[in-house]
């Protein structure tokens, strides 16, 4: 077995883990293109939804091209880049009808964006219970809080996931509200053969330096509908629309545009992503097989519907008591020692978050609620998505010093 690193002995794995983001020349090109044509700001107001041939026209900037490309990608009509996946979802919210006193039902594990979005716009995020098998928001649960406040759900594709959209979409229908797809972990996933990001009303994806498509920062909104896509385009715009006067404002917005320095890396970064997809999946299956031996050790593995998982986190259950009671902090620390990237992931649920104390004054009736949530800061832990981009054998050694880990503890 061998004495655990922590504790003085040898680490399972020394040979570290590939660097993300992944970047080389094509990059370093695209930014270096972006600064020598002096273009740095393209205006792109509008192309969001223009129809064209299969080419793009010199005219057009990195974003515009992007918001085309990242769009049809993921089976849209319409993308509208922004400036973070915090924005992406605000500025959905806002074109779904989301104000003041409306109430937005959101999973209680989750980013905080995805109920401070909500939240700054006035209206009350409403917190749900996950699945236990996908940490993703429970139908079920979305159900039970609907009332006549209810304008959207946010479902999370969590991990990279997919919710069970087909669920959530007959709820929806039968009490006539609108979805919003939080995908911002689930870049190239799909359920049932269909793209996350065209699975609702709108979809709301983020570019943040640890996601799988990265710019450092950006968002995009994705919808095949023409008329939500113009009011997002205008709300990124400062309120203007295509047609209008330069100066002719027909929302209170602000400037979320995204910066053609990020359009030129995302182009290349999403020319990435098919790559990258299917090596993370093959090491997950790794995983999958190996973690399912361990005693203690419960892999969230894919749901039916889910035809293609993006593997953001590739996530597990640790369960205390087949390692003598070891709490998942310390199990973290042990696997960590042997060289191992574990994470402890979201350890509260969002309603216990202080930012949302007036938002939430009976923090223990809502939590009663949410026993999965609960549960899943106590055990769920995660691996990071630039680990799956690792050989098999880093892989393989993953599950090895858990494995070690679980032995000495028991």
């Amino acid at each position: 077995m061998g004495k655990l690193a922590v504790d003085g002995g040898a680490a399972v794995w020394t040979k570290g883990w590939p660097k993300w983001p992944v970047a080389d020349e094509r990059e370093v090109e695209a930014v270096t293109r972006v600064v020598r044509g002096g273009n740095w700001w393209h205006y792109c107001l509008g192309q969001a939804w223009e129809e064209i041939g299969e080419e793009f026209p010199e005219s057009w900037g990195e974003v515009a091209k992007f918001q085309r490309a990242f769009a049809r990608y993921h089976d849209c009509r319409y993308g509208v880049a922004c400036t973070s996946g915090t924005t992406a979802i605000q500025i959905g919210l806002r074109a779904l009808g989301v104000g003041p006193g409306d109430e937005v039902i959101v999973p209680a594990y989750t980013f905080i964006a995805t109920a401070s979005a909500p939240a700054l716009l006035g209206a009350q995020p409403v917190f749900v219970d996950i699945e236990p098998g996908t940490c993703n928001i429970d139908p079920k649960r979305v159900a039970e809080a609907i009332t006549a406040k209810t304008k959207v759900i946010v479902p999370v594709h969590l991990g990279g996931q997919p919710a069970d959209m087909d669920a959530i979409n007959e709820i929806a229908k039968k009490h006539g509200l609108m979805v919003l797809e939080d995908a911002a972990q689930a870049h190239g996933a799909s359920y049932r053969e269909r793209k996350a990001g065209s699975l609702a009303n709108a979809g709301a994806f983020s570019f943040q330096v640890s996601k799988n498509v990265s710019g450092g920062e950006g968002g995009i909104i994705t919808t095949n509908n023409q008329e939500i896509a113009e009011v997002c385009d205008s709300l990124v715009w400062v309120g203007r629309k295509k047609g209008d006067a330069w100066y002719g404002h027909r929302y209170l917005a602000g400037n979320a545009r995204m910066t053609e320095f990020q359009g030129a890396i995302l182009n290349v970064q999403l020319s990435r992503l098919e790559e990258q997809m299917a090596r993370r999946t093959a090491n997950a299956r790794v995983l999958d097989r190996m973690l399912s031996e361990i005693p203690g050790i419960e892999p969230l593995l894919p749901h039916p519907n889910t035809t293609a998982h993006a593997y953001h986190l590739y996530m597990f259950r640790h369960r205390a008591e087949a390692f003598g009671g070891w709490t998942k902090e310390r199990f973290i620390e042990a696997v960590n020692a042997e060289g191992i990237p574990l994470m402890a992931g979201y350890v509260t649920p969002l309603y216990r978050q202080p930012a949302f104390a007036d938002l939430v004054p009976n923090v223990e009736k809502v939590a009663a609620r949410c026993p999965v949530s609960e549960q899943s800061c106590e055990d769920a832990v995660w691996v990071f998505q630039s680990a799956l981009l690792a050989e098999r054998e880093g892989t393989e050694a993953i599950a090895e010093a858990i494995g070690k880990v679980q032995k000495a503890a028991r």
